[in-house]
């Protein structure tokens, strides 16, 4: 299941016997072809424009005089033999990480953001983008210790922190937040159905319409954090649980485990402070939704973007029952 999710099936070999030896990591940063993905605030650099990006991935001394002015440099894995590693240039002001970038890569560069153009890429190379996006994120929320406070170091290949007192000596290690999504149906139980429940978050100025999710708490399996989820945001009780795919989603550090659920009741009670509207919608009412981004009217509900398994969920029913 989740053939085609974005961001997934990166192709890298991570190396991860390997990359804790810094001579090793050394050894790959020095070869001829290695190459490099930039990294500023959170965005990556492609080239060509919002309709056709590139990634833009220096590669040998230019990705080498690139890092030497920027921070975080870590080891991605090998692609296929050729050794990957990115860097933050989040320090820079944007002009002066992109005058940086732009000299070392052919085209007209930009920075962008990856949520907005992942879908226009071919799925390893976004997954490759979101995987040095999500770690320079890391990087940048753990430069001091969480027990004494002081500066921390990067060590394996930028696959850990180490606290520079020697006293604490805290390792820390990249961690992702665990988030259930489910399509919730209702297979006949209304008289209506197949039907789907799909909410719209007050943070959406438009119809956008979606699945529901929300972050697994501690002590809490996987099944009971979709059940409780759905109960807190729209009012309905849920039952047969069923997994379906996963998805990472550094944006900027969880990882999406997608669900579908079966509602015992269709009577919808929504948490105001969580959802702006909730609503059951038929095969037919999907199919005619808009896309995000589409020029048209705010009110007219529209499908989540292309990159995301909220997506990919919806259509996966959609498409079982047409």
């Amino acid at each position: 299941m989740g053939t085609g999710l974005i961001y997934t099936a990166s192709g890298l070999d991570r190396a991860a016997n390997q990359r804790s030896d810094a001579d090793w990591v050394a050894a790959r940063l020095a070869e001829p072809d290695m190459r490099l993905v930039p990294v500023w605030r959170n965005q990556n650099l492609v080239n060509g424009d919002a309709h056709a990006p590139v990634p833009a991935m220096p590669r040998g001394d230019q990705a080498r005089h690139l890092i030497s002015q920027g921070g975080s440099l870590v080891f991605l894995g090998l692609a296929e033999g050729t050794p990957l590693f990115s860097a933050d240039f989040s320090s820079m002001a944007e002009n002066e990480a992109l005058s940086l970038a732009v000299r070392m890569v052919d085209g007209d560069a930009s920075f962008v953001d990856l949520r907005a153009t992942g879908w226009l890429l071919p799925r390893d190379q976004a997954a490759v983008l979101a995987y040095a996006r999500g770690l320079s994120y890391w990087h940048r929320s753990h430069a001091f210790c969480g027990r004494c406070g002081q500066p921390t170091a990067i060590h394996q290949g930028g696959h850990m922190r180490k606290c520079t007192d020697d006293a604490c000596a805290r390792e820390t290690y990249p961690r992702t937040d665990p988030a259930v999504i489910m399509l919730v149906t209702d297979d006949g139980i209304g008289g209506h159905g197949p039907r789907c429940l799909l909410g719209r978050h007050h943070r959406w100025n438009f119809a956008m319409y979606s699945t529901l999710a929300g972050f697994v708490e501690p002590g809490e399996s996987l099944e009971e954090a979709v059940a409780r989820e759905v109960f807190e945001e729209a009012g309905v009780p849920v039952t047969d649980v069923t997994y379906m795919a996963s998805q990472p989603w550094p944006f900027p550090a969880s990882l999406m485990l997608g669900y579908w659920a079966k509602a015992t009741s269709v009577d919808i009670n929504i948490d105001d402070d969580e959802l702006q509207d909730a609503r059951w919608f038929t095969v037919d009412d999907v199919a005619a939704f808009g896309e995000w981004g589409a020029d048209i009217p705010d009110d007219m509900p529209r499908l989540p973007r292309k990159d995301s398994i909220a997506r990919w969920l919806i259509e996966t029913w959609r498409d079982e029952h047409t």
